[in-house]
C-alpha cells in the first residue's frame, strides 16, 4: 500500500486524495485534496481507514501521524459530494473519516496548518496529541450548515474541555485558536506556521523510541478506563497490562537500566 522512503523524500500516493510515506517506525498520512480544502470523501475515508489498519497490524510501525497537504489540515465532510449524493464519508468499519468511530490501537498525532473545521476538527479531537502552527484554527460549524458535529465532535469536546467552553463552541459555530486550544490543553504544542508536521514528527520518533507493547497498552487503558467504574479501575486493567509486565521488553527495559544502555525493543 505505501512507498518506504527515507527522510526528506516525497510520500507516495495511495490514490487521489491520500499521500502516504513510512519514515522507519513513523506512518505519515496525508491529506491531499487540495481543491476541496482537503475536505474528506468516502473514497478518501476509506483510504484513511485502510492505512489505520495497516499501522496496526505492521509489527514494524509504532506510531502515525495525519496531517493535510497545501496549508490546510481538513474542511471536513465534503459537501459537494453530499450535496449532488447524499455521499458522507463514513468508512464501514472505522465509521466517520475513517477514524473517528474507531482510532487506531498505536498512537497517532495530527499535525495541523491552517484550518481543521468540521469533520477536520473532528478527525484531531480522534487523535491521541495535536501539533498545531501558531495560525491554526479548530471550529465545529456544523449548525450554520443545519448539520449536527455528529463525528465526534458533540461527544469527545465536552469530555476534553470545560463544558461551557464546549457548549460555546458547538453551538454558536465559532472557531477556536490555536493557542487558545493550547490553553484548554486540546493541543499539546503550539510551533511557527509551518512547523506542525517537523514537529509531529519528532514528537513521534520520541513516542517509537519507547517499549511499543507498553505504549499501546497505556493508550488503550487512557481509552477504555473513561468508561469503567472507579471501584473497577485497577481490576479493569489488569488483563490490559499483564502481558505488558512479563514481557521480553519489560526485562529488557530493567536490564538496560541497569546496564546504563539505549534499550533494544523486539515488542514481544
Amino acid at each position: 500500500m505505501t512507498g518506504v522512503h527515507p527522510n526528506g523524500a516525497a510520500p507516495t500516493p495511495t490514490a487521489p486524495g491520500l499521500l502516504v510515506e513510512r519514515d522507519g517506525p513513523v506512518l505519515v498520512l496525508t491529506i491531499d485534496r487540495p481543491r476541496r480544502r482537503n475536505a474528506v470523501d468516502l473514497a478518501t475515508a476509506r483510504l484513511i481507514s485502510a492505512a489505520l489498519d495497516e499501522l496496526d497490524s505492521d509489527p514494524e510501525l509504532r506510531v502515525g501521524v495525519l496531517t493535510g497537504s497545501s496549508g490546510f489540515f481538513s474542511a471536513g465532510m465534503d459537501l459537494a459530494a453530499y450535496s449532488a449524493t447524499g455521499e458522507r464519508p463514513v468508512d464501514e468499519r472505522r465509521g466517520g473519516f475513517g477514524i473517528v468511530g474507531r482510532p487506531p490501537e498505536k498512537p497517532i498525532v495530527a499535525a495541523v496548518e491552517g484550518p481543521a473545521l468540521g469533520g477536520g476538527f473532528e478527525i484531531a479531537l480522534a487523535c491521541d496529541l495535536v501539533v498545531a502552527g501558531e495560525g491554526a484554527t479548530f471550529g465545529l460549524p456544523e449548525v450554520k450548515r443545519g448539520l449536527v458535529a455528529a463525528g465526534g465532535g458533540v461527544l469527545r469536546l465536552p469530555r476534553l474541555v470545560p463544558r461551557n467552553v464546549a457548549n460555546e463552541a458547538v453551538l454558536t459555530g465559532r472557531p477556536l485558536t490555536a493557542a487558545r486550544c493550547a490553553e484548554l490543553g486540546l493541543v499539546s504544542r503550539v510551533v511557527a506556521d509551518g512547523g506542525a508536521l517537523a514537529a509531529a514528527r519528532e514528537l513521534a520518533a520520541e513516542i517509537a523510541g519507547n517499549a511499543p507493547l507498553a505504549v499501546r497498552a497505556s493508550k488503550a487503558v487512557m481509552t477504555e478506563s473513561a468508561l469503567w467504574p472507579h471501584d473497577e479501575l485497577f481490576t479493569r486493567q489488569e488483563p490490559l497490562l499483564a502481558t505488558v509486565r512479563t514481557s521480553e521488553d519489560a526485562k529488557e527495559g530493567a536490564r538496560a537500566f541497569v546496564e546504563k544502555r539505549a534499550p533494544r525493543w523486539t515488542g514481544r
